[in-house]
């Protein structure tokens, strides 16, 4: 057999450096980066805004968590932005729990000694606080006017009353009526000049009362709360006797709507399985 000689491989050509692929000049690419970066970390959620707020107040409270602090009671109080004046300032509409959650480190901010507050956390704390202060008005408070006469005013669910109170011999009046003629029962008669008996001046003062609205009960109530106060005009000494006996503390309680669907307000309609 014939032997074949295998021909010897062909050297590969060595590719010049003109031939190859140019480098990458990675400077001109400085000013362009790959994808764009928020400025905002929580760019990405829901409300951006809120969340940067509230990791700028709990970046300060972590800053200074060593400086002292006072009681709650004995903090400076402030005036902080209701819900819907924080939802305008943000733009974002932040549902209760999370608006308490930033009040709650505001609240802790504020406690820090007056004397050790940093620059940087009264500038936080103003940035949340009302358009003016409604504290720094003090309210003056109601007297006895130049005849003697004091003013009160009560509510007590739909009732309003109004109640004239001067020095006498007990007389009482209720729309220009007897007070046994407007309010049958005792115990309404009972409640409504409770605020004179358990201070014993049931005696000593004139009573003009105006009242409408709402039923018998609610008008007897609002004419306590208005005899209450009036009669607080004339005797401040008499405030703590009276907020214990309760004649000057409002009763903000309503009847609870009917539901749709119910028999009441909570009563369903009975089910009868046959």
């Amino acid at each position: 057999m014939e032997s074949i000689s295998a021909s010897p491989p062909t050297p590969l050509r060595s590719l010049s450096p003109a031939a190859a692929a140019p480098e990458i000049d990675f400077g001109s690419f400085a000013h362009r980066p790959a994808r764009i970066i928020p400025a905002s970390k929580a760019y990405f959620s829901g409300s951006p805004r809120f969340i940067d707020a509230l990791l700028e107040l709990e970046a300060i409270e972590a800053k200074y968590a060593s400086l002292p602090t006072v009681a709650p009671i004995d903090a400076p109080r402030m005036a902080w932005l209701k819900l819907p004046q924080f939802r305008d300032f943000v733009g974002e509409p932040i549902p209760m729990k999370k608006y308490k959650s930033l009040v709650k480190i505001l609240q802790q901010l504020n406690r820090i000694q007056p004397e050790l507050v940093p620059t940087q956390v009264r500038d936080t704390l103003a940035k949340f606080l009302r358009p003016g202060n409604p504290y720094a008005t003090e309210v003056v408070p109601r007297t006895v006017d130049e005849s003697g006469c004091a003013r009160g005013k009560g509510k007590r669910k739909e009732s309003h009353a109004v109640v004239q109170l001067v020095e006498g011999e007990g007389e009482v009046l209720v729309n220009g009526k007897s007070i046994v003629e407007v309010f049958k029962r005792v115990h309404d008669r009972e409640s409504a000049l409770w605020a004179l008996r358990v201070t014993q001046r049931m005696d000593k003062y004139n009573a003009w009362i105006r009242v409408k609205g709402g039923g018998v009960t609610g008008q007897a109530e609002a004419i306590t709360l208005a005899l209450g106060r009036a009669l607080m005009m004339h005797e401040p000494g008499l405030k703590s006797v009276l907020r214990k006996a309760g004649t000057i503390t409002v009763d903000p309680r309503r009847v609870e709507r009917k539901k749709p669907g119910h028999v009441k307000a909570r009563k369903m309609p009975t089910w009868v399985k046959r």
